[in-house]
């Protein structure tokens, strides 16, 4: 017994000891030693926020829980100098129908809260956006005369605040204006354009806040890719005044000023050259025989609706302004050029019709008697014939019947020339004193004469006094 119990002991022993030895082995297999780590993957590495370990956070280093914004800096003490710098993007029109232009600019503030003052061993400023200007004091800066204003928010609002340690602050923001511009067009288009964009305070009197600009005429700087279709962009200057309201007292008030000058080559394509082609073409009528009573009188028609339309198609593109424009007088002296070549033929040809009817009664006073003629013509000539008329009866004696054979018929005509020797000396100074008026080629010939050259003194006055 004492031997098959050792030997069981010692298989109970062996057992033992090889279960102890099993599970230290599993026990390894599971856990690492402590001071052994298996690199860990990139992609899952967990980013430690660096937010949570700061001390300080950013509202309490600026403090901004501690003061009451709602005020001004330095509340009832010497009034807050705001510095105020401008940089012009684009001009993007002008209209002369609504007397306003549109403007894109960074408009930059500059002042010194020292609630917003924080410690800094390096210096450095710190910069926000539009979220901790609702938090804060800014100036109340608005446009003055300003019809339709707005920032930029795309993609969020285009506004930008910067702080430094000392408690300067530099607030900027980028807007699109539309502004009053009051126009002269006395002189259009051959004008220049002085518009302005008026900076002020809308609650802050001078007492609280100073504007001014900060550098001076270096505080408004433009793109130099600026330009506009119809005008030429010749300056921007920058001003400052006062402004009074007597309910309310004075305020600053900060001026961007500006000057435009027209290019004069389009309007010289779209209504300078068309309404002196016009007139030109009205003088075609002097060179056209005065019997051609259609082609003279729908010359002079089609001419004066020409220049009816150039002039409506130019004002309705302008405002309705009181007073005359450049443009008025240049189309209107031109419109009655062309409506007096009309009433020259008018004259031509009633003066031609009266000469006319006097020439035939005439002829029926002094008709000789012709009976047993046959075919016969009897004509009168007087001193007011020309001399055309004349030549045509070369080889007719006075008071004499010569007959003539005419193509194939025998006719006869009669010449009686009733020329009176006393009655033509009294008539000679009469038609002397009225001979251009009698003689419509004469009026025709003084006509391309005196038309031409009053329209080009007319010109050289016009374009000496405007240009």
């Amino acid at each position: 017994m004492p031997r098959y119990t050792r030997v069981l002991l010692l298989v109970l022993c062996v057992s033992l000891i090889g279960e102890c030895r099993k599970h230290r082995s599993r026990k390894k297999r599971w856990s690492a030693p402590a001071g052994t780590h298996k690199p860990a993957n990139p992609l899952s590495k967990k980013v430690v926020d660096g937010t949570k370990n700061r001390k300080v956070k950013t509202s309490h280093l600026l403090r901004i829980d501690e003061h009451d914004f709602t005020m001004r800096p330095a509340f009832a003490g010497p009034a807050v100098p705001v510095g105020v710098d401008v940089q012009v993007e684009s001009l993007d029109s002008i209209s002369e129908v609504d007397m306003d232009f549109t403007m894109t600019l960074y408009l930059r503030h500059y002042w010194k809260d020292e609630r917003l003052a924080f410690p800094s061993a390096t210096n450095k400023s710190m910069t926000f956006d539009g979220r901790l200007v609702k938090k804060i004091w800014v100036p109340d800066v608005f446009f003055v005369h300003s019809k339709r204003s707005f920032i930029h928010d795309t993609t969020t609002d285009n506004i930008m605040l910067r702080v430094f340690p000392d408690g300067h602050v530099l607030y900027s923001l980028r807007v699109t204006v539309t502004a009053a511009c009051n126009m002269d067009f006395s002189r259009f288009p051959l004008d220049s354009q002085t518009c302005t964009l008026e900076l002020e305070s809308y609650a802050y009197t001078d007492e609280d806040l100073m504007l001014y600009w900060k550098s001076g005429d270096e505080s408004l700087s433009t793109d130099d890719r600026i330009s506009l279709s119809q005008f030429l962009i010749q300056k921007f200057h920058t001003t400052s005044r006062l402004a009074f309201y007597s309910s309310t007292g004075w305020y600053n008030r900060l001026y961007i000023n500006f000057t435009l000058r027209r290019h004069i080559f389009f309007f010289l394509l779209q209504t300078y050259f068309p309404a002196t082609l016009m007139v030109m073409l009205s003088w075609v009528s002097f060179w056209i025989d005065r019997r051609a009573v259609p082609a003279r009188v729908s010359l002079g028609i089609t001419t004066v609706l020409t220049m009816s339309t150039i002039i409506t198609g130019v004002n309705a593109s302008m405002p309705r302004v009181s007073y005359i424009k450049a443009v008025d007088i240049y189309l209107w002296v031109s419109f009655v050029f062309v409506f007096l070549s009309v009433l020259e033929y008018a004259a031509v040809n009633y003066l031609t019709t009266l000469r006319d009817g006097k020439d035939r009664k005439l002829r029926e006073k002094t008709l000789p008697c012709t009976c047993g003629m046959p075919h016969t013509k009897t004509m009168m000539l007087d001193g007011t014939y020309s001399e055309e008329d004349a030549n045509s009866l070369a080889g007719y004696t006075r008071a004499s019947m010569v007959a003539e054979d005419i193509s194939d018929k025998q006719e006869q005509m009669v010449v009686h020339l009733s020329l009176d020797n006393e009655s033509t000396g009294t008539k000679k100074k009469g038609i002397r004193g009225f001979r251009i008026i009698q003689n419509t080629h004469a009026i025709d010939t003084y006509s391309r004469m005196i038309f031409p050259g009053s329209y080009i003194l007319f010109n050289l006055i016009y374009w000496c006094v405007y240009c």
